[in-house]
């Protein structure tokens, strides 16, 4: 024990406190709490400590060493293991405390972040209301300085359908809306220049819609007309049924369904994974492209079995094919084209699909009645050509090219067509009699009115289509009134029905004559000479009611009227001879017979004569005033039969 006591006076306790930093560094890996930078520091610290005890002393260093007790080193090397979990455990509930109390941070802190975001966003969708409020009501028409400045630049496209959107808003509740002191013809004209720079549609065109339809309807007709109309398919039933059809392009990648309980035959085509037209089965003659608009003429015509009937304008072939499906390859058709350009389609159509009854002609469809004959077939279908303006998805050409006068055009070919249609069909046909006229145009002037005009010209009557669906025709139309019966006749939109604008009208003819020829437009000849007959006969008149002094006084009146009597005694054949010869009129020309009404015509030395004796002849013609109202009734009646037999020569002529 004496080297012990010697040792502690000396260096009491350094040894043992220079081995706890070592006890330490090999304990510290084992402290789960500490982190890895605050080890590298501890084992930094020990290592400058050990250098420091090295240099001290090594003997002293190796003495302590080999005279260290184990005890000791167990018991302090506890006290240290027990500091130090001691040290854990108060690092790691402070750890955990502190975490909770972060967690809870966060969630409210989060929490409030999207409290604030909610008020932001509701915040904003108020204002935005708020501004679009006030925008609307405080919607104001440009002015011509401002439109002048919009002129200059591009177009600003947002602006255009923002205006057009704010008119239209404006036009639908126009009293409660309007500007002071705007009228609604100002907004309906500024609303023309938006449509026609946005959408790109003519003056014209764009006028003739906004006068047919309300302005929200217009947005959502010119809206339509932009987007592509279904692709359709039409089963040819001589060959296959739409069911086996419909399961064969199936199969092939073709996405379709039935087109509508109205057809039997259609199939409307989504999409496809093969040209549709360029199939097999299109090859094979199993179905025709065609569009579901022109399913609708051949239904309405609804043709039976061994009857005579004719398409006039039959290219490409999609109605004649579609005639003779229904009549079963029997009866007879004729398909009709003016263009013989077209008339190869048609013919390669009729032959891929089977077709077996038809003859294919190459005539102009008003020359039909001469050809084929009048009264010689049992229907008529009448696809008229036309403007086009219900199908501008397919050709927005239409937009730009078709004016006033192209509309004018096709009105008066559509009218001349349909009378030669009428004239065709036999009244007395046991299962037919029918007519059917259609167009894919939406303009009044060449459905209706041609319609109007047929009623008129000829003893027919409208009928009911057969089409469940559809908007009748107009009866009324502006300025212009119709036959009430014009309401059976349907209209086609593409905004309502999703199909081209069509139109579709049938008739039934009563009978073969044409009751109101006489209403007809007469030639200048046939005008000329009325207006000499009227202007003779009011003359005849007005001379039987003078008093005979009158007369006595005016030799030249009385001339005058003998002259007007001597001619309306001549037969009215020869009545134009004897007005040429008395040298100032004739019944050729329009600005002779002013001249008449101006200048009247000299008397001849016979007339002259004849006035001198007017005197002698008054108590006569007070006597025989009976005869010469029965002369000038038989003369009217007379001039009346040969203006009828003049018009039915000019129409032999004409046909």
């Amino acid at each position: 024990m004496a080297p012990l006591t010697r040792k502690n006076p000396s260096k009491p306790q350094k040894p043992a406190a220079k081995k706890n930093p070592k006890n330490s560094k090999v304990k510290t890996p084992k402290d789960d709490s500490t982190s890895e930078s605050e080890q590298e520091e501890i084992l930094q610290q020990q290592q400058l400590e050990n250098d420091v005890v090295d240099d001290d002393s090594g003997s002293d260093s190796d003495f302590s060493s080999d005279g260290d007790d184990p005890l000791v080193d167990d018991f302090l090397q506890g006290s240290d293991d027990e500091e130090e979990k001691a040290s854990g455990l108060d690092s790691g509930s402070v750890s955990d405390g502190d975490s909770d109390s972060d967690d809870e941070d966060i969630e409210t802190k989060s929490r409030a972040i999207d409290e604030e975001r909610e008020r932001e966003k509701e915040d904003a969708d108020a204002e935005m209301q708020l501004n679009i409020k006030e925008e609307s009501d405080e919607f104001r028409l440009p002015t011509s300085e401002e439109l002048e400045e919009e002129a200059l630049r591009p177009p600003d496209i947002s602006n255009l359908k923002r205006r057009i959107e704010e008119i239209v808003r404006i036009l639908s509740n126009f009293k409660t809306l309007r500007q002071e002191g705007s009228a609604r013809k100002d907004y309906i004209e500024q609303l023309k220049k938006d449509i026609s720079s946005y959408y790109g549609y003519n003056e014209f065109l764009i006028g003739a819609l906004v006068e047919m339809f309300p302005v929200v309807e217009l947005i959502q007709l010119i809206e339509a007309f932009e987007k592509p109309r279904p692709m359709c398919l039409r089963t040819n039933t001589l060959k296959t049924r739409r069911r086996d059809l419909a399961d064969v392009l199936i199969n092939r990648g073709v996405n379709l369904d039935p087109l509508s309980k109205w057809s039997k035959v259609g199939l409307v085509v989504y999409d496809s994974q093969v040209p549709i037209g360029a199939t097999p089965e299109y090859m094979a003659g199993f179905y025709m492209l065609q569009s579901a608009s022109s399913f609708l003429p051949v239904m309405a015509l609804a043709p039976q079995e061994k009857e005579r009937v004719v398409d006039m304008a039959a290219a490409p072939g999609g109605k004649t094919t579609y005639i003779a499906a229904l009549m079963k390859n029997t009866g007879i058709i004729f398909a009709n084209e003016i263009k013989a350009t077209r008339l190869k389609s048609l013919t390669a159509n009729l032959h891929r699909l089977g077709v077996s009854n038809t003859v294919v002609c190459n005539y102009d469809g008003k020359e039909l009645p001469k050809v084929l004959g009048q009264n010689a077939v049992d229907r008529v279908l009448l696809d008229a050509p036309c403007s086009g303006t219900g199908v501008i998805s397919k050709d927005e050409s239409v937009k730009t090219s078709k004016d006033l006068e192209d509309i004018q055009k096709c009105a008066q070919l559509q009218k001349e067509l349909i009378l030669a249609a009428i004239d065709m069909v036999d009244a007395n046909s046991k299962s037919g009699g029918y007519i059917v006229y259609s167009t894919c145009s939406i303009m009044v002037a060449e459905n209706e009115a041609v319609i109007d005009y047929a009623l008129k010209k000829r003893d027919v009557k409208l009928v009911p289509c057969g089409l469940d669906f559809g908007r009748p025709g107009f009866t009324k139309f502006r300025e212009l009134r119709f036959h009430p019966s014009l309401e059976k006749t349907r209209r086609f939109y593409p905004h309502v029905h999703n199909m081209d604008g069509f139109f579709v009208a049938k008739l039934k003819k009563m009978s073969s004559s044409k009751p109101n020829s006489k209403l007809s437009e007469p030639s200048e000849n046939e005008e000329e000479e009325t207006e000499l007959v009227e202007e003779e006969e009011t003359g005849l008149v007005e001379e039987e009611e003078k008093p005979s002094n009158d007369l006595k006084e005016n030799d030249i009146e009385t001339s005058e009227s003998k002259s007007k009597k001597e001619k309306r005694k001549i037969p009215p054949s020869k009545l134009s001879k004897v007005i040429k010869e008395n040298g100032k009129e004739s019944s050729d020309s329009k600005s002779k017979v002013e001249k008449k009404r101006k200048f009247p015509s000299k008397p001849s030395s016979d007339i002259k004569e004849n006035g001198k004796e007017s005197s002698k002849r008054e108590p006569q013609k007070k006597k025989k005033k009976s005869q010469h109202k029965e002369e000038i009734s038989k003369a009217r009646e007379e001039k009346r039969n040969a203006l009828r037999k003049n018009k039915t020569r000019g129409d032999k002529q004409q046909n």
